[in-house]
């Protein structure tokens, strides 16, 4: 799965060929699909593995982090802290995994849904215990955050990885939290 992290940040991955990713592996072409079915089906596998990886991560660190305005700054701060931390492979989950016609068909995208949640979770922590606004809407928020992220770290990469993320995710973090905060809410 490395070597086609790897091959797929590369090459793209349209370009890139099972026996890429063989060779990257250092392995027969033959042994890939002894464990895959076709370069999809290891693109989808990738997927849900890694992101099992990131929602348990994600989790633990939320875990550590008391008041839900905190965990949504964590949140952020972990997601693109994640990015700079694997390009190669935010590289595959942000861009080569949207050109995948079995990814984007796939009915049960579970994994990305459950990270995602995590955000309206945290958000309805908030206004449970009156830290957040009444107002908004977990389901829009949640939405709201993940595309600004998705959009920030996919701008990163495109960039040539310039821009410095940790102060980006910093500020960002900062201004999406605020306007989620109770007039009498903590900051």
């Amino acid at each position: 799965m490395d070597a086609a992290i790897k091959v797929f940040a590369e090459r793209g991955f349209h370009t890139a060929t099972v026996a890429e990713i063989a060779r990257e592996a250092g392995v027969a072409d033959g042994t890939i699909y002894l464990y895959f079915k076709s370069k999809d089906d290891l693109l989808l596998r990738l997927f849900d593995e890694k992101m099992s990886m990131l929602l348990l991560e994600m989790r633990a660190a939320l875990a550590l982090v008391g008041a839900a305005s905190d965990k949504l700054r964590t949140f952020i701060k972990l997601h693109l802290s994640l990015v700079e931390r694997n390009p190669d492979l935010a590289s595959v989950l942000i861009v080569e995994l949207r050109q995948s016609a079995q990814f984007l068909k796939m009915a049960d995208r579970g994994k990305l849904a459950s990270y995602v949640d995590l955000i309206a979770e945290l958000v309805r922590e908030g206004q449970e215990n009156g830290e957040l606004s009444q107002s908004i809407a977990p389901a829009a928020v949640k939405r709201a955050i993940f595309g600004a992220l998705d959009e920030l770290a996919l701008g990163w990469l495109q960039s040539g990885r310039r821009a410095n993320l940790k102060k980006t995710a910093t500020d960002v973090s900062e201004w999406l939290v605020r306007g989620l905060l109770s007039a009498g809410g903590k900051s």
